[in-house]
């Protein structure tokens, strides 16, 4: 069998390792052979070089002398660029505040992929769909391991399992067999008539504001109504958040999101910060037993005067919410999810899900009051489907709302709540463009700026819901729009945040009209887990008419 020597183009000679290559093997086998010595991620962009010549024959690259050279997608491999940054502080005041702004700027410096360092904590992040795609499969290259570079490395919990967990544990197996059914579009579907009951609760405390002429702010409002929700079918709580327009959010709300703003502040003040056995990394410490205290007494009350244990699909139908879904669910072998894993997965469901939901629906608002003519078309298509208000929203209907559909798509393309799910390397390794990345380095599938890519979005700054009818948007990357994330440890809750603002934004569309009261840009809080607006204020006017369906909609009912 021939032996030849290769090494990597940007590498001296003297690291050239011998490769048995069988004369029989084709070139793209010899590809798969040479990435696998290399840890070349993408095989498909390797080039032969000798001295003289590029080399697309197997018979031509036998035939070589000497060692030969290997290139990625023509590049030699290169380190991940990025600013300078200064002595200790890296690169902290050339991301902060506006963390979302200069990353576009250093995107557009830099290229796919970049490299900064805050205070001694380095993270790549990227945002072309390729590496993203790449980042987020769960393979011999990447992983969800959480390590101090994380940006969720203050708020880890193995026992989790589902978000705040490692994925090569027994914890997340469990997690991921015994949660998954709660979330299924089945069991979303047995969801929605609280979804429904909760915004229309909520009517009292707008119809209170309209009748005052008062503006309210919209994030802290879709907090409220998003957290409610989560409330009553996570945890079985009514938190009361619409028994007065000043009702606080419930304590446990509280506690999740300043838990949310401390992890923010601790991780992006480098790694020495989060050691502090004081201040803000304390704090965060402290306000997990409470947590851990309210969601342990909530499992203790559903538990009281017994259970009917019930296989997983079973239960998940009949369950009232997710923690009597968790107390009763069993596996075929008739075993449950454990106590502690119980407690940390329904924490993370409540966590996870009040704060996208609650973000998302403040842009969906953001959008109505922003854009020219979107609010109009959205009632428009509410009228054309027969809404009015004593309709039950259900999933077969808002199926049908294609264009509250696209808006949504638009919205989270445009304003997605989430910017920074992230994944570690296994392996030190060569991804596609040449770049070098080292075992255990955090790359960030940054999906802001993967959503707003000029190099992957036509005109990304418009927002446009009609784009998503085009070939264009059809027949994208798949990992173009990821709003969730992708591959396996994607956001397990997706289908239940969209029907929630699925049922919510009809019912509120069709009873307000909403009016932006602000003027201004709307204000982003970087030091918050999350994106959200923080200084939405509108106007919910009642409205007393509404349009007649449309021609194209009466046609279509002759």
């Amino acid at each position: 069998m021939p032996v030849k020597l290769f090494h990597l183009s940007g590498e001296p000679v003297s690291t050239a390792r011998e490769v048995d290559v069988e004369s029989s093997l084709d070139y793209d086998g010899l590809r798969h052979l040479v990435a696998a010595h290399f840890a070349i991620v993408e095989p498909s962009g390797i080039g032969f070089h000798s001295q003289e010549a590029v080399l697309n024959d197997v018979s031509d690259i036998l035939a070589t002398e000497g060692a030969l050279s290997i290139t990625i997608d023509g590049h030699s491999v290169r380190e991940i660029p990025g600013p300078t940054g200064l002595p200790f502080v890296g690169n902290f005041f050339e991301i902060y505040p506006d963390h979302l702004g200069n990353h576009q700027r250093l995107f557009e410096q830099y290229g796919p992929i970049i490299k900064t360092t805050n205070l001694g904590r380095t993270v790549y992040q990227t945002n072309d769909p390729q590496l993203s795609s790449i980042i987020f499969s769960e393979t011999d290259f990447f992983t969800k391991k959480i390590n101090e570079a994380h940006p969720l490395y203050a708020i880890k919990n193995k026992e989790a399992g589902v978000f705040l967990g490692d994925t090569d544990t027994p914890e997340w197996r469990a997690a991921h067999k015994f949660l998954p059914p709660a979330l299924g579009p089945k069991a979303v579907r047995h969801y929605t008539p609280t979804m429904q009951d909760t915004v229309e609760d909520a009517f009292k405390v707008f119809d209170h504001f309209d009748e005052n002429g008062e503006a309210w702010n919209v994030y802290q409002y879709m907090l409220k109504l998003g957290a409610q929700a989560v409330g009553k079918l996570v945890l079985g709580i009514d938190f009361n958040h619409f028994t007065s327009p000043d009702a606080p959010p419930h304590e446990l709300i509280q506690i999740i999101a300043e838990s949310l703003s401390l992890n923010k502040k601790v991780t992006a003040r480098g790694d020495w910060y989060a050691k502090l056995p004081f201040g803000d990394p304390q704090r965060l410490k402290n306000l997990r037993y409470r947590i851990f205290d309210i969601v342990n007494e909530s499992i203790q009350n559903a538990s009281r005067g017994g259970v009917e244990d019930l296989p997983l699909q079973d239960a998940a139908l009949k369950a009232t919410n997710m923690i009597d879904y968790a107390i009763r669910a069993t596996d075929n072998k008739g075993e449950k999810l454990p106590k502690t894993s119980l407690i940390q997965a329904l924490v993370v469901a409540t966590g996870a899900g009040f704060t996208t939901t609650s973000s998302l629906l403040s842009w969906l608002i953001y959008s109505l009051v922003t854009y020219p003519g979107v609010q109009d078309r959205l009632l428009q298509e509410l009228v054309d489907n027969d809404i009015t208000e004593d309709t039950q929203i259900t999933a077969d209907l808002t199926d049908r709302l294609t264009f509250m559909d696209k808006l949504i798509k638009e919205t989270q393309r445009r304003h997605n709540p989430s910017y920074q799910p992230a994944r570690t390397a296994k392996v030190d390794m060569i991804l596609p463009g040449g770049y070098k990345l080292s075992e255990d380095a955090i790359v960030v599938g940054a999906l802001h700026h993967l959503h707003n890519n000029p190099e992957v979005w036509t005109n990304p700054t418009r927002f446009d819901p009609d784009r998503w009818e085009t070939e264009e948007v059809k027949n994208r990357h798949k990992a173009a729009y990821i709003p969730f994330a992708t591959g396996p440890r994607m956001c397990i809750g997706f289908s239940f945040a969209l029907q929630e603002v699925k049922v919510f934004l009809p019912k509120l569309v069709y009873r307000y009209k909403f009016i932006k009261e602000n003027d201004g840009p709307i204000e982003y809080d970087p030091m918050f887990q999350l994106i959200r607006p923080n200084n939405l204020y509108v106007r919910a006017e009642r409205r007393v008419k509404w349009p007649p369906k449309s021609e194209v909609a009466t046609k279509a009912c002759l």
